[in-house]
């Protein structure tokens, strides 16, 4: 029998060999592109900005309501009918001004009646004062008649004081909060007639922990900033600190002072203050939103030939939107401001806008 094999020159040898070749091609080809791919790195586009100088500030913070510094009720010293009314309700008045008269007309007369019983009497004291000097008149006689005058000059003065009274005075610097009295009443001694309350300065009590107790004195500047006027901010200043710290919470109370010259300001308002405790001048600041802040330590991301380098740095004090950097950069770096949360160390990344640094402003 004769047998018959396939040689390499056949036909269906090679279409074999062939399709086997481009098999192989193919499945190098699809190995190859993944490597490919991973060598062309997608550049990361980010913000970037560069570092300032200026001055920041160590501050805290802490809310409170505005209140009077004094108020005072207004009480009428002695009875009458009112017959004046000399302020209304929003009035500022200073102390000692006239607020409203009383009927006088009989403490008038006891006081013109006292004060003709004490000429009556010092018209005598003088004739026995040369009666004595002559020796005609007892010592014991003239004393007499000598203490008589000074109970009549008391009884005179007394009466003065008593009309003087029917004249209801401010006994503080401040604004008519309240008018209780109208035109017309009979009031009684010791009846209220008005509230006035001192506006300027107004004060605020601010109740802090105690750790921050040895951070905080007398005389330290602050700023207001009041929901009721928003935008605005207004200069304060520690008054008092109290020299205790209360065992129930934990917190001693500081006396804020806020002067209000133009009466912008009233009792009651809601306000933050943010208190200087110390502050320090051309230090190397960095935005806030730079920071990055892994629990650990903080950083930020570097530009370094079209690549970012994580570079930790010691923060001082923050105020507002700025940070201190105490250690970790020179001042010359751009640093990433926008699109950090995608970058690690090494990354690729493309600029696409250079913010301008700040020039250094108010530091609270």
């Amino acid at each position: 029998m004769t047998h018959r094999f396939a040689t390499p020159a056949s036909p269906r040898f090679a279409a074999t060999a062939l399709l086997a070749t481009l098999l192989t091609a193919g499945c190098m080809q699809k190995n190859e592109a993944p490597e490919a791919e991973e060598k062309e790195e997608t550049a990361i586009p980010v913000e970037v900005t560069g570092l300032e100088r200026g001055d920041v500030a160590a501050l805290y913070t802490g809310t409170a309501s505005l209140e009077t510094d004094a108020d005072a009720v207004v009480v009428a010293k002695v009875g009458g009918e009112v017959v004046e009314l000399l302020v209304e309700e929003g009035d500022r008045v200073t102390e000692g001004q006239v607020l409203a008269r009383l009927d006088g007309d009989r403490l008038r007369l006891e006081m013109e009646r006292a004060r003709a019983n004490l000429r009556k009497l010092e018209q005598e004291y003088n004739r026995n004062v040369t009666l004595f000097e002559r020796g005609l008149v007892s010592s014991g006689a003239f004393e007499d008649l000598k203490f008589e005058l000074e109970a009549l000059r008391a009884v005179y003065q007394l009466a003065q004081l008593e009309h003087d009274y029917t004249q209801i005075r401010a006994p503080i610097d401040g604004v008519v909060a309240e008018r209780h009295i109208k035109l017309g009443n009979t009031i009684t001694a010791n009846s209220p007639a008005f509230r006035v309350t001192a506006l300027d300065p107004l004060i605020a009590y601010l109740h802090i922990p105690e750790r921050e107790f040895r951070r905080l004195e007398p005389g330290q500047a602050a700023e207001l900033r009041l929901d009721a006027i928003p935008g605005r901010r207004f200069a304060a200043r520690v008054e008092r600190v109290s020299p205790v710290v209360d065992p129930m919470t934990g917190t001693f109370k500081v006396t804020m002072e806020v002067p209000d010259p133009d009466g912008q300001l009233k009792p009651g308002m809601f306000g933050r203050f943010n208190i200087v405790w110390d502050s320090r001048s051309n230090v190397l600041l960095v935005p806030r939103v730079a920071i990055v802040d892994d629990d650990v330590s903080d950083s930020v991301f570097v530009i370094v030939n079209g690549k970012v380098e994580r570079r930790p740095v010691i923060t001082g004090y923050a105020s507002g939107d700025r940070v201190e950097i105490v250690e970790g950069l020179e001042g010359d770096e751009e640093i990433v401001v926008v699109g950090q949360s995608g970058l690690r160390d090494g990354s690729r990344v493309e600029v696409v806008r250079r913010a301008p640094s700040r020039l250094a402003g108010d530091a609270l």
